[in-house]
This record gives structure tokens, C-alpha cells and sequence, in this order.
């Protein structure tokens, strides 16, 4: 009897476990119960802050487990925070994060998303695209390149271009021998990192309005916002690598080598992935041109209500829901019933990606308690300059991004500090905006447990921490570049 591959399909161990995860989870919750008698009550925790992150990287890469590797942490930032009750702030937490309304947003978005893709897949639409693709590209480059182009395209939403984009592509790089890790790279670098360089995006939107809030200019936010597009430095660099990449002249970079060497063997899923190879009598034989229409005609009903609805993509994937309920019903495409249960099996295969991010949300609430992001600009406070001060801004918040997987979050924090310390300074605003929005889209495209990261690799089929490795090389070039860049722009703009 086969096994199910599904992420919550109950299963037979396949080996015995040797005990050292175990090993390194007692190890973890032992020395921070060290640091928790260590540290004095009612002190600021200082550097003490960084270790729940440091732990859910260092279990994550052990382990290849990103939920687990995230709960370690989250209970480990509660041993320190409450050491007398900590199951209690648990659950206070978990509650209050369960009531956010970003989290519910979040459900009911990727819910429906996932049900409006499978709808998609189950009606055979997403086959036609592919076969009908795979007459006009003819070579792996080409695939690449339209799947790079298509995420430029689809600059609305970084959720949407991760889903959107996957779902279009994959059957077709898969034809060409591409591994879902480089996929869901590509994916990934034109999702956030192309999304803060469009001043239609939700990120603008976003921001701009958080910039004015926090009287970061005293005209309209989005103008000073789109002054600082071009120096949206690691926006330009992941495009500009990606590229690269597509076109072959920037190598396979550490476990991507193994990926692609599996993929051109014939297997470009990669073992565990939530997602199986699609052949060709899956789905229901249609016209071509039929076939890409109803494809294409629901993805633009989706982008265009959400832009519609003034760039909200819940409104959006509810219109292109029952617009393409509709489309495939007059047509019969598929019955009603058959319809529904893809929309539910959708729901149910974004339950992981979910449960990752809601973890995420908790880490990133006791890293808020414990003063993270306060000590790191605390600590980088000395060191600063006119001249350094972007610099410094982009790695610092790109650290405390990536450590924490809040894209957005974070900057409620940091941008009524950094702002006033820059007006203060007389740096250009535009250049330290830019470089906000830099490290921004930098810890949600290298962070393996950010919302965009964790969706790109859903849509993709392989798993968060498969895609998080074999990322993770291009995403630190990017930095490094990024880096570099503001060095040289903060010394020749003051």
C-alpha cells in the first residue's frame, strides 16, 4: 500500500528515531533555563532577546522541521518572559495572535487561494496553460525567463504572485527538467523584493501610510515613498539575480546544485514535497484555446477585483472564486460537488503553511516582549554616521526580519525610531527608506518562515525548509550587494 504524502496524512515512522533531536531540544531547553535563572527580573534582557531566534535556526537547519523548529523557539522565548507560567502566556499569546485580524485575513486569503488554485488544477485549465506554454517555450532558459516575467507581471501582491505564479508555471518548468526548489526561487525573488518597487502594490499602500503616520514628511507618504523606489536597493538586486540565474550566467549556488542534479535526472519534486507529478489523463481533455481561457480570463477577474477593491486581495479571491465557480459550471467543466471539494482539498493543503505562519506570529510577539528590535537598534546606535547610517538601517532590520518573519510587523516598531534618528542626523530620507524597505523585502524573501517564503514554497510543491537552503545562498548575495551599495550611497549622498 502506498503512502499518503500529505503534510497531516497519518503514516508509520519510517525508521526508528536515534534520539538526537531529542538530545538537541533537552540541550536547547536547558541552557535557557540557564539564561532565565541567569538573568535578573525586571532588567532588559539585552542580547539575551536574540536567542529564541537563534535557537529556531539552529533546530531548523538540524532538523529540516520548520513548525517544530519554530515552537522550540516560541517556547523558549516563554521560559525566559514567564518561567513561573509559562504555559499560561502560551496560551494568552496564541489566543491573542488567533484573534488578530491580520491572522484572520491571512486564513481566509490563503484559504481561498488554495481553493481557487485547485479549482484551477481539478478542471484541467492549469494542464491546458502548460500544454499551450509549452508550444511557445522551447527551452529550459525560456521557461525560466516566462516564469520570471510572469511574476514582474503579477506585482499587485506578494501573496498572489506566489501562488499565482506557481500555479502557472510549474507543470511547465517541470517539462524542462527544473527542480521546484529553483522554481519556488524564482517565484520568490519576484514576489516581495519586485512588490516594494510598484507603488500599486499592497506593500506601497502599506508603508506609505505608515510613513506619514509617523510624519516621516510633511507631504503625501506614497511621494516619499516613490522617491525612494530607486533606492529600494535589494529589490533591484534580487531582480537583477534572478535574471541572472534564469539565464544560466550565475551558477547553482550550495544544496541548489543538489536539487537541479535530481531534477535533471527525472525527479524535479523533491522527496516529502506536499505536492505529485500531474500527467496527462489527470484532467478533463478540452479544447486548447478553451483550456488557456479558462485559465486565464478567472487570474484576471482575481487581479482585477483586487485592484478594483482598492488592492485588497480578500475581496479579490472571493470575486474570482465565484466567477470561476460560475465559468466552469455554464461550461461543465467539472459538477458542483467536484467543484466544492477542490476548494476544500485547497483549504487543506495551505493547513501547513498556516500553521507555519501563525507560529510565527507568536515568536515574533515574544521577541517584541523581550526587546528585540529595541536592543538591536540600541546596540548599532554608537557605530552610526550620516554616511553609515542606511547601511546600518538595512542590516540591523534585516537581521531582526529575518530572525522574526515579519515583513511588516516589525517596522511598527523600528520606523518611529529610525525616522526621527534620521531627520535628526539630516540623512536623506528617501535613501533611508529605501533602505527600510530594503531589509524589508530582504528577511521576507530569505526568512524560511515568512508568509511569502512559506507560500512560494507551497505553491511550488516542495517543502519551507527545501526551499529556505537552497535559497538562502542567492538571498545573501543579494544582502552583501545590497550592503555594499548603501555604503557607497551614504557616502556620496552626505
Amino acid at each position: 500500500m502506498s503512502q499518503s504524502t500529505h503534510p497531516f496524512a497519518p503514516s508509520l515512522p519510517a525508521r526508528r528515531g536515534t534520539g538526537r533531536t531529542l538530545l538537541l531540544v533537552l540541550a536547547v531547553l536547558g541552557s535557557v533555563v540557564g539564561l532565565t535563572l541567569a538573568h535578573r527580573p525586571g532588567t532588559d534582557y539585552g542580547w539575551i532577546s536574540l536567542v529564541p531566534s537563534l535557537i529556531v535556526l539552529v533546530v531548523a537547519i538540524a532538523t529540516h522541521r520548520t513548525l517544530e523548529a519554530l515552537a522550540v523557539g516560541v517556547l523558549a522565548g516563554l521560559i525566559l518572559l514567564q518561567p513561573d507560567d509559562f504555559v499560561g502566556e502560551l496560551a494568552d499569546i496564541s489566543l491573542s495572535v488567533m484573534m488578530n485580524e491580520t491572522i484572520a485575513w491571512l486564513i481566509l486569503v490563503c484559504g481561498l487561494m488554495g481553493g481557487f488554485i485547485a479549482m484551477l488544477e481539478k478542471s484541467g485549465c492549469t494542464l491546458s496553460f502548460s500544454h499551450f506554454m509549452t508550444r511557445m517555450v522551447k527551452t529550459r532558459r525560456q521557461s525560466l525567463l516566462s516564469t520570471a516575467a510572469l511574476g514582474v507581471l503579477i506585482f499587485i501582491d506578494d501573496y498572489l504572485n506566489a501562488l499565482a505564479t506557481s500555479a502557472a508555471m510549474k507543470r511547465l518548468t517541470d517539462r524542462f527538467g527544473v527542480s521546484r526548489e529553483k522554481l519556488a526561487y524564482i517565484v520568490d525573488s519576484t514576489a516581495a523584493p519586485i512588490c516594494i518597487l510598484v507603488p500599486l502594490s499592497t506593500w506601497a499602500v502599506y508603508f506609505a501610510e505608515l510613513l506619514e503616520t509617523n510624519a516621516a514628511t510633511d507631504g503625501p507618504g506614497m511621494w516619499l515613498y516613490i522617491q525612494s523606489i530607486p533606492f529600494m536597493l535589494y529589490g533591484w538586486v534580487a531582480m537583477g539575480l534572478v535574471l541572472l540565474v534564469a539565464i544560466g550566467k550565475l551558477p547553482d549556488l550550495g544544496p541548489m546544485k543538489a536539487a537541479e542534479a535530481r531534477a535533471r535526472a527525472g525527479q524535479p519534486i523533491p522527496d516529502g514535497a506536499p505536492d505529485q507529478p500531474l500527467g496527462d489523463d489527470d484532467a478533463p481533455a478540452m479544447r486548447p484555446w478553451l483550456g488557456v481561457v479558462n485559465f486565464l480570463a478567472p487570474m484576471a477577474v482575481l487581479i482585477g477585483a483586487s485592484a478594483w477593491f482598492e488592492i485588497d486581495l480578500l475581496k479579490g479571491v472571493i470575486v474570482a472564486t465565484l466567477f470561476t465557480l460560475v465559468l466552469y459550471l455554464i461550461q461543465r467543466l467539472a459538477t458542483f460537488n467536484t467543484l466544492m471539494d477542490a476548494i476544500m482539498d485547497g483549504f487543506r493543503t495551505m493547513m501547513l503553511p498556516l500553521a507555519i505562519v501563525a507560529v510565527g506570529f507568536v515568536l515574533r510577539e515574544v521577541n517584541d516582549q523581550l526587546g528585540m528590535t529595541a536592543f538591536m537598534i540600541d546596540a548599532l546606535s554608537p557605530y552610526l554616521t550620516v554616511a553609515l547610517l542606511p547601511a546600518l538601517v538595512f542590516v540591523s532590520m534585516a537581521v531582526v526580519v529575518f530572525a522574526t518573519g515579519s515583513s511588516w510587523g516589525v517596522f511598527v516598531i523600528s520606523i518611529p525610531i529610525v525616522v526621527p534618528m534620521a531627520q535628526h542626523m539630516g540623512a536623506p530620507m528617501p535613501l533611508v527608506v529605501g533602505a527600510l524597505l530594503s531589509a524589508s523585502s530582504f528577511g521576507s524573501h530569505a526568512c524560511f518562515f515568512s508568509d511569502s517564503s512559506v507560500l512560494s514554497s507551497q505553491g511550488s510543491g516542495c517543502l519551507p525548509m527545501q526551499h529556505g537552503l537552497t535559497q538562502f545562498p542567492y538571498a545573501l548575495l543579494g544582502a552583501l550587494l545590497t550592503a555594499s551599495g548603501f555604503v557607497v550611497l551614504g557616502y556620496a549622498m552626505t
